[in-house]
C-alpha cells in the first residue's frame, strides 16, 4: 500500500526521509550492530545522540545558553502540574485561556496556586485570540501562561501578550520548530512533540536557569522536580530513548531543509492553498478569525453534519486521512505541520474542489 496523506492533529505525519533513515538504522546503529531501541541510555552512543540532537535544537532555535533544554516524558499534560510546582514563589498566576489545553493548564494549576483566568475566547468557542496588549497582570504573579498554538481550535498568537515584566510560559506543543522564535522572551517554552517533531513520548521544555529551582523542594515529587531533570542533563532515569533520536533526526532534517525561516515560508505556502481555497467556497468555510489563523491546524465545516460526515469518509477513501474534526468544533481539521508536503496540501484542495462540485 502507499502513503497517505496524514492530516492528523497528533501523532502526526513525520519526514518520510527520517522514517527511511530510522528504518535503514533499526537492527544496526552506527555500527553498534543493534538497535537504539536496544540501548543502553548510559552508553556512549546514546550519549551522542542526545546531546547531538539538543546541540541541533540549540542552534536552529538560537537558544541563549543561560537557559536548560530538558527531554521529558508525560506529555504537556503532565508540564500542567510541573510548571506551578516548579514556579511557585508567591503562590499566584496568571491564565490566559484560548483553548481546551490552555484550560486544562488553568485547571491543573488551580490545585497548586491561586490560578487566575485573566482572558478568554470561549464566549465564542476560541475562535479567536483576545487582545493580550494590556490585560490586568496581578501584581504578584509568578509567571503568565499561555497555549500559543491552539491545535483543536486552529487559532495561534501573532502577537505575544504584554507580561508586563512577568515571566511568560507557553506551550508551544503544536507549533514547535514551525517558524523562527526569540527563546529570550519567554521563562519556559515546552511542548509534546508529537505533532511536528516526533513519536508520542517526548516534551521539550527549555527552561531558563533561574526559573530552576537551586533546592530540592520538599512537597515535590522527584521526577516531577526540574531541577532533578537538570542536573542529570534529562538523564535522571531512563530517558524515552527512541523518540529523542527520532527528534534529533527531525532537527536535521529542518537544518537540511534551510532552518526556520525556510520552514515558516514553506508553512506560509501550504496554509495559503488551503485558506484561499476556504474563502472562495460556496461550501466550505473555516471557522476561525482571519487574523488569529494557525499556519499548522485548519478547522472547516459545510454547516451540515451529514455532509461533514460524508466528506471525511470519502476523503478516507481518497488517501487523505484523520481529517475528522475535534467533537467541541465538528467539521474537519487539516493539520498540515512541517512535514506534510505542498502535494498533500493540493490533493486536500482538489478534492475538496471536486466535492463540492457534487455536492453543492
Amino acid at each position: 500500500m502507499s502513503r497517505v496523506y496524514n492530516f492528523s492533529a497528533g501523532p502526526a505525519v513525520l519526514p518520510e526521509e527520517v522514517l527511511k533513515e530510522a528504518a535503514a538504522e533499526m537492527l544496526d546503529y552506527n555500527g553498534t550492530g543493534m538497535s537504539v531501541m536496544e540501548m543502553s541510555h548510559r552508553s556512549a552512543a546514546f550519549q551522542d545522540i542526545i546531546d547531538t540532537a539538543e546541540k541541533d535544537l540549540r542552534e536552529l532555535m538560537n537558544i541563549p545558553s543561560n537557559y536548560k533544554v530538558l527531554f521529558l516524558q508525560g506529555g504537556a499534560s503532565q508540564q500542567f502540574a510541573m510548571i506551578p510546582m516548579n514556579l511557585k514563589k508567591n503562590g499566584v498566576a496568571d491564565y490566559i485561556v484560548t483553548g481546551q489545553w490552555a484550560k486544562k493548564a488553568y485547571q491543573e494549576a488551580s490545585k497548586y496556586l491561586t490560578a487566575n483566568k485573566i482572558a478568554s475566547s470561549e464566549d465564542k468557542t476560541f475562535s479567536y485570540i483576545p487582545d493580550c496588549s494590556d490585560l490586568e497582570i496581578s501584581d504578584n504573579a509568578d509567571y503568565v501562561y499561555i497555549c500559543e498554538n491552539n491545535t483543536i481550535y486552529g487559532t495561534k498568537y501573532k502577537t505575544l501578550p504584554n507580561t508586563k515584566g512577568k515571566t511568560l510560559v507557553s506551550d508551544v506543543s503544536s507549533c514547535f520548530l514551525s517558524e523562527p522564535v526569540d527563546v529570550s522572551k519567554y521563562g519556559i517554552i515546552y511542548g509534546g512533540v508529537q505533532k511536528n517533531i516526533g513519536p508520542a513520548g517526548v516534551v521539550i521544555s527549555i527552561i531558563r536557569e533561574d526559573l530552576i529551582p537551586t533546592e530540592e523542594l520538599k512537597d515535590v515529587p522527584t521526577m516531577l522536580q526540574f531541577k532533578t531533570h537538570a542536573d542529570a542533563n534529562s538523564l535522571y532515569n531512563t530517558p524515552p530513548a527512541y523518540g529523542i533520536y527520532i527528534c534529533g533526526k527531525v532537527f536535521k532534517w529542518i537544518k537540511n531543509m534551510g532552518g526556520l525561516e525556510a520552514m515558516k515560508k514553506h508553512n506560509e505556502e501550504k496554509a495559503a492553498i488551503l485558506y484561499n481555497f476556504l474563502d472562495e467556497s460556496n461550501l466550505f468555510k473555516g471557522t476561525v478569525v482571519k487574523e488569529d489563523r494557525s499556519l499548522m491546524n485548519v478547522p472547516f465545516i459545510t454547516g451540515d453534519k451529514d455532509l461533514d460526515a460524508k466528506f471525511v469518509a470519502e476523503a478516507k477513501k481518497a488517501g487523505l486521512e484523520n481529517l475528522k474534526g475535534h467533537r467541541t468544533v465538528g467539521g474537519m481539521r487539516a493539520s498540515i505541520y512541517n512535514a506534510m508536503p505542498t502535494e498533500g496540501v493540493k490533493a486536500l484542495v482538489e478534492f475538496m474542489k471536486d466535492f463540492e462540485a457534487k455536492n453543492a
